[in-house]
């Protein structure tokens, strides 16, 4: 056998028992590749500096083994030893430089090309818009930004699309985060759009229907009624005549969301890494709840739930002023919505002479006691009543339209909002403080002064009670939490920003309306309705049913108790290592702190012998001590190699 394919075929042994081996050491999916490469670079190299090792020690020759055989296996498994261990050192070494990765599916390695592409591209027209309306620029040394930043803001976010358009509508209602400025600008966002040609639309409607449009429509208006940045509506007729609108969405709408709400998710991520007041509101969370409401939005099936969902509080509250339109469920999909089409006019396009006083007056009351009701009552209420989402008929009733956003108030809060309207109303400052800190918590676990917030909160009720011209009370209280860095709930937020939306829709129609004074004049109304005899009955049976299972197991706990008194054997256990994987990974650390440190002591003891030239001689020219302390430093190389492995075991997913 040729010299050189013996040589091949022992290196070929080694890096394969070298790999395997190092593998169930390190107990980590080291790749396959990197060990093997590794264990044959380094027997390659070390095997001409073992050669000349040996003949330096007079153990080999021109070919030949000088001393016996035994003595030669002995030294052959030292040696081979100490290149296993160069070679695991070597893994260990590249591994935590460059750890090993998982063989990715070529599928998801094109599509996060593909993804990377496309936010590369999206982040590049991103800071073409901000360039262009100037955004960073807009420099103030007192306050940090001029007077125009939040005007070109606006218009920039209007120009970057619905994901921007949206965020910006969404940190309109956010009165605890934002200076008022920006609030005032963001709420003049819209998301009118050009619209799409029909031939386009078209081909979409026809894609969601699977079937020709003549099938379903006797007539469809090629004109939309509406176009915003993620859909349009257009009127139409079905074959039996009833009249629909068809919300459809637009083809690219999806694509080009998704690609921003993964780049606002990267920068919220950021933002918490490098700056403070992101950690404090939780940028990373608010950009999720973001990027979750937005992509429910672009689902209608979403939409549908929660106009039959609205339908089902009203028809609960018996309002005769709104109206919720029927939603065609066989017709619609995920990207397309067929519902009854609401006949009249939006509030946006009222004028104050639109009805009589006294009728202007009874529909915006019925509005307000239903809206109301739904928050306080139902728990469930529409979350976007500005102008455009109101249509007033020529009956008097008004239907709500556009179902994307809706608010849910849990009963917990709603049983101390019912008490926080009623405080208000009765201008109790001390009520409504007490409240507000029931609901609502500092920022990063801050204190509040309790006393300044109750004398902010008296001033405003006073304000009110006294004013000539009703003041929203819920946007001068978020002022207050702002200033007084409290954290509200998000749906308690919503409620008081839904509210002060829906009093500028009200009075398109009677102006200077005093809708908070309506609504606290209610408030007793609602808290009796929380309060009715049926619920008050099931909140006591349910109480009682787990405070009766309490006492009922209290006796045998207090007789195990007292018997363990007795007898000796009462515990307290402290929650610190109580547990057997607690104990257990602890019993691991001090292991391997103690194999570590005889390790060391090995290698430290192995290397002075080493170098040590004095005692007996196995053969010439190799000490014995030098052979016993290259025997030591071996083995104190593979406790350090154990207690590495422990390392890479603790820092491996799932461990």
């Amino acid at each position: 056998m040729p010299a050189w394919l013996a040589f091949a075929l022992v290196a070929l042994a080694f890096a394969a028992a070298a790999t395997w081996v190092s593998r169930r050491l390190l107990d980590t999916p080291v790749g396959w590749v990197r060990c093997l490469v590794a264990s044959l670079v380094v027997f390659s190299l070390s095997i001409p500096l073992v050669f000349w090792m040996l003949e330096q020690s007079h153990v080999y020759a021109d070919g030949k083994f000088l001393v016996a055989w035994p003595i030669v296996a002995v030294i052959s498994a030292l040696i081979l030893g100490w290149v296993f261990a160069i070679v695991v050192a070597v893994i260990v070494v590249s591994e935590f430089l460059v750890p090993t990765r998982p063989m990715r599916n070529p599928i998801a390695v094109i599509r996060d090309a593909i993804r990377r592409r496309d936010r590369a591209r999206r982040y590049a027209q991103i800071l073409v818009i901000a360039s262009r309306h100037g955004i960073g620029l807009y420099q103030n040394r007192a306050r940090g930004y001029s007077d125009e930043l939040p005007e070109a803001l606006v218009r920039a976010l209007n120009e970057a699309g619905v994901t921007f358009v949206k965020l910006g509508q969404v940190l309109s209602s956010r009165e605890d985060v934002l200076p008022p400025q920006f609030i005032k600008a963001l709420s003049t966002l819209q998301m009118d759009s050009t619209p799409i040609p029909w031939a386009e639309a078209e081909a979409a409607i026809r894609q969601e229907l699977r079937r020709p449009l003549e099938e379903v429509f006797a007539e469809v208006d090629q004109t939309p009624i509406a176009a915003a940045s993620v859909a349009q509506v257009h009127a139409a007729t079905l074959l039996n005549g009833a009249r629909v609108v068809i919300k459809i969405q637009r083809p690219r709408a999806r694509a080009q969301v998704t690609t921003d709400l993964d780049i606002l998710e990267r920068l919220a991520a950021d933002a918490e890494r490098r700056t403070e007041w992101a950690r404090d509101y939780g940028a990373r969370a608010l950009a999720a709840e973001f990027a979750r409401a937005l992509r429910e939005e672009l689902d209608y099936r979403v939409e549908a739930a929660n106009t039959e969902m609205i339908r089902g509080a009203i028809e609960r509250s018996h309002s005769p002023t709104l109206n919720i339109p029927t939603v065609y469920r066989d017709l619609s999909t995920s990207r397309m919505l067929v519902l009854e089409r609401a006949d009249g006019i939006p509030f946006g396009r009222l004028t104050p002479d639109a009805l009589p006083p006294e009728a202007a007056h009874r529909v915006v009351e019925g509005v307000v006691d239903s809206v109301f009701e739904q928050i306080a009552v139902r728990g469930v209420f529409h979350a976007d009543l500005h102008a455009g989402n109101l249509i007033l008929a020529r009956d008097g009733t008004v239907t709500l339209i556009d179902f994307g956003a809706i608010g849910i108030i849990e009963r917990s809060v709603r049983r101390l909002l019912a008490p926080l309207l009623v405080a208000i109303a009765n201008d109790d400052d001390v009520s409504t403080t007490d409240i507000i800190l029931l609901l609502c918590a500092p920022v990063s676990g801050g204190s509040v002064e309790q006393t300044i917030l109750q004398h902010d909160i008296g001033a405003i009720l006073t304000r009110v009670a006294n004013a000539q011209v009703g003041e929203n009370v819920f946007s001068a209280l978020i002022d207050v939490l702002r200033r007084h860095r409290l954290a509200m709930p998000p749906s308690l937020l919503l409620v008081f920003r839904t509210l002060i939306s829906l009093e500028g829709s009200l009075r398109r129609l009677v102006p200077g309306y005093d809708m908070v004074g309506r609504g606290l004049s209610r408030a007793p109304h609602i808290a009796l309705q929380l309060a009715s005899p049926r619920a008050v009955a099931l909140s006591i049976q349910a109480q009682s049913a787990i405070v009766a299972e309490q006492l009922r197991r209290l006796p045998r706990r207090i007789e195990g108790i007292t018997q363990a008194l007795q007898d000796g054997t009462f515990q307290v256990r402290v929650r610190a290592l109580e547990s057997a994987d607690d104990r257990r990974w602890l019993d691991s650390v001090l292991g391997e702190v103690t194999a570590t440190l005889v390790g060391i002591a090995l290698v430290a003891t192995g290397f002075f012998l080493a170098v040590s030239d004095v005692g007996p001689e196995i053969t010439e020219g190799v000490p014995a001590f030098s052979f016993l302390g290259s025997v030591l430093g071996l083995g104190g190389m593979l406790l350090l190699l154990r207690s590495l492995s422990g390392a890479f075991r603790r820092r491996a997913p799932g461990r």
